[in-house]
């Protein structure tokens, strides 16, 4: 059976996942936001936010 979950839950997801394995090797980045796209089904510009949001996390480090 599929669960069909909110929008704004698979960004939450997707950002957990892109945090989890961002500590283990920080040079892919853009690799694993593709993969985060595909994996969550995120639209462009729901990827497009989600890179923005850790460009601003970045920055306020």
């Amino acid at each position: 059976m599929v669960t069909i979950m909110p929008q704004k839950e698979l960004v939450k997801r997707a950002v957990a996942y892109i945090q989890e394995r961002l500590s283990e090797n920080p040079e892919n980045f853009h690799k694993l936001l593709d993969q985060a796209g595909m994996r969550f089904n995120l639209s462009p510009k729901e990827a497009e936010m989600l890179k923005d949001f850790f460009k601003q996390s970045e920055s306020d480090h």
